[in-house]
């Protein structure tokens, strides 16, 4: 899948060929993902954004075409938040293999009330987290294709403070926002740790490996028009944090190292080097919560009931 081995230090800016290859970034056309596809864009591979706004992906497939010549990219409409449509999705991609998808694509809210998706599940758990898990399960016949697949789950640094509550995943009961959508990073987080885990069991050649960004802001990032402007203003008063985090366009680079540098391994957790907030990518401790393999037991069976799929038939 990669000619060119990895050699340290890790070199953000010269990233490793992957010609011939094909990785899907949901949420590929903002933000965090937006980044992750520009980037992989540069190793040769074919990059599919997925998501749910036409129009954005067009800007965003545009944009990635102005900064990287011959960059080989696509997009297919993807709505996690519409488990129904996944399998359409998916079909949509048109190709024999997949080498790696990137689980970028999530719901933020900030304010009440509590909103749901089209299946009747609270929005951020039911995107965030459900909606990758069953298209996970989608996705299996094409990652299995391929010789070295990898499933790159983005985490956030918010949900190292967080904690499941496996008898409320829905948020039914004392709805916060910044909670639950903490919460839905965790699972996410739980769910590829787990993941790699069965994958193992099951003798598989797909690998699964949990990212996550650190501090990354809107302020600190590169503009990328019409997706993106950064003001003059917002740069200058952005200035002193910088100091603690970074732009969204560092905030890929665990991701991206996720995809496609060799000596990554399933199983395995990467982030920022400097406090986990800001820097290159450098592989981390699996965080101590995230290594209870009840809890990630229990969230596997809640997940499977609730999507009414059977992820683990498809793993081997």
């Amino acid at each position: 899948m990669w000619s060119t081995p990895s050699t340290p230090p890790w070199d953000v800016q010269r990233l490793p060929r992957a010609d011939g290859s094909v990785f899907l970034v949901t949420g590929g056309n903002v933000g965090i993902g937006y980044f992750v596809a520009e980037q992989l864009s540069a190793t040769g591979a074919v990059v599919v954004l997925g998501s749910r706004n036409p129009t954005r992906a067009e800007a965003a497939m545009a944009s990635i075409r102005a900064r990287v010549p011959g960059a080989r990219v696509r997009a297919v409409q993807l709505d996690l938040a519409d488990l129904s449509s996944l399998e359409t999705a998916v079909e949509a991609l048109e190709v024999g293999r997949l080498d790696a998808v990137v689980h970028n694509a999530g719901v933020a809210l900030d304010d009440l009330p509590r909103r749901a998706t089209a299946d009747g599940h609270e929005l951020m758990f039911g995107t965030n987290h459900l909606g990758h898990f069953a298209l996970t399960q989608r996705l299996m016949p094409l990652l299995s294709a391929a010789p070295t697949a990898r499933i790159v789950t983005m985490g956030s640094f918010a949900a190292k403070s967080e904690r499941l509550d496996l008898d409320d995943l829905q948020s039914r009961k004392g709805y916060r926002p910044k909670r639950t959508y903490g919460r839905s990073k965790l699972a996410q987080m739980y769910f590829g740790v787990e993941l790699d885990r069965r994958l193992r069991v099951a003798g598989s050649t797909v690998a699964s490996v949990v990212v996550h960004p650190g501090g990354a802001l809107d302020s600190l990032t590169p503009s990328r028009p019409p997706l993106h402007a950064r003001t003059l203003g917002a740069r200058l008063s952005a200035a002193p944090a910088a100091l603690v985090v970074q732009g969204k366009d560092a905030g890929a680079w665990p991701a991206v190292r996720a995809v496609v540098d060799p000596a990554v391994r399933g199983g395995q957790l990467w982030g920022p080097r400097l406090f986990g907030l800001r820097g290159e990518p450098r592989r981390e401790a699996v965080w101590n919560h995230l290594a209870d393999t009840s809890i990630a037991a229990r969230l596997w069976a809640a997940s499977c009931d609730l999507t009414g799929l059977d992820l683990d038939a498809v793993l081997a």
